[in-house]
């Protein structure tokens, strides 16, 4: 597997997949939104971060902006992939009937997911 961030990583990176590029500072500031961290934990885990190529990092003014290097889709990708061939033996069947079944579906999920298996049938084509 290409990457697999830590649940902390994961956390900066949804901040700085939805708020754009940042500096510490504002990344830190969404954090304390849902939980108690201090600045330096943050500065430490984006510097971190920066070295296994998670993010990059524009120096070029006193307060850095960083940058994740990985889209939201490759990361959900690389983690899908990875837990179907761990955890349900490369059955993404299983994986299906185990999500639906722990998970209560929307109308408009349930019908994305006929949608997109009618398409599937119909075309031989995957996602």
């Amino acid at each position: 597997m290409a990457v697999k961030p830590t649940e902390s990583e994961l956390s900066i990176l949804r901040i700085l997949w939805k708020s754009g590029n940042s500096t510490v500072r504002d990344v830190n500031s969404d954090l304390n939104q849902t939980r108690k961290v201090g600045y330096t934990n943050t500065l430490k885990m984006m510097q971190l971060m920066h070295e296994k190529g998670l993010l990059s990092r524009d120096e070029s003014n006193r307060s850095h902006i960083y940058t994740p290097t990985i889209q939201a889709d490759d990361i959900r990708s690389n983690l899908l992939n990875h837990m179907i061939d761990t955890v349900f033996e490369g059955s993404t069947s299983r994986m299906m009937m185990h999500a639906l079944g722990n998970y209560k579906a929307s109308h408009e999920e349930i019908e994305e997911i006929r949608s997109l298996l009618k398409n599937i049938e119909d075309d031989g084509d995957t996602v």
